[in-house]
């Protein structure tokens, strides 16, 4: 269930080809330096303008002046980069999305319409298409002990070799207000996360994690709510 196409919809990023590379979303985090300066040398100019060394910005997409662009990255269309935004670099940001107040991103990839509105910290991250990280959520990406991520599944454990890693967030997944996603988090598609969860290991999809950390399956919605 944590494999790349498990997780994403390929067709809403720039990344889909890189991605379409690995078996697990993990293995594309050391990457996403070169991958972006290959994309952004590419882009066509009537449509992304280059702002300054390394940053390409499509010229639908809203900056406030106080956010900060941090090279290399893409922002690309209709996204909003609001009020003191803190893009460190490595960031690959998809169309529509929302990147908001005192945001910081490091090396990630966001799919189209993702939305990090509020105090976020993302790092060393991939998040799906249509995922949202409530107001102060924030994935984790270095383990206390200073020693290398694993993933988590019962009983099984899966070494990534990574000593940087935070969440690989599944399409159309939301992260409830305050939420810390431990190193190795990966939350399956359609998932729902309680405010206040400190997430660790894998979450199926359709799930929802209580809290106290219940997990149970979701109910599907109603015929006339569908």
């Amino acid at each position: 269930m944590y494999t790349v196409t498990q997780l994403f919809d390929l067709s809403h990023t720039l990344a889909s080809s890189y991605l379409q590379g690995f078996s697990y979303p993990w293995e594309a985090l050391k990457g996403i330096h070169d991958l972006i300066l290959t994309l952004g040398e590419k882009l066509p100019e009537q449509e992304y303008t280059k702002v300054s060394d390394g940053v390409w910005v499509h010229k639908t997409a809203e900056i406030a002046p106080t956010a900060f662009l941090g090279s290399p990255c893409i922002i690309g269309a209709g996204t909003q980069v609001r009020h003191c935004a803190f893009i460190r670099g490595n960031a690959l940001v998809g169309e529509n999305c929302v990147v908001g107040n005192s945001v910081e991103l490091k090396n990630v990839i966001l799919f189209d319409r993702v939305q990090v509105p509020h105090y976020n910290y993302v790092g060393d991250s991939i998040l799906g298409y249509r995922s949202h990280m409530g107001a102060g959520a924030v994935t984790s990406n270095v383990k206390s002990d200073k020693t290398l991520v694993t993933i988590r599944e019962g009983e099984t454990r899966m070494e990534t070799g990574l000593k940087k890693m935070g969440a690989m967030v599944g399409d159309y997944v939301e992260v409830g207000c305050n939420s810390v996603l431990n190193p190795g988090t990966v939350i399956g598609r359609h998932s729902i996360i309680y405010p206040l969860s400190s997430i660790r290991g894998v979450i199926p999809q359709e799930s929802i994690v209580k809290t106290g950390g219940e997990i149970v399956e979701k109910r599907p919605l109603p015929e006339e709510e569908r």
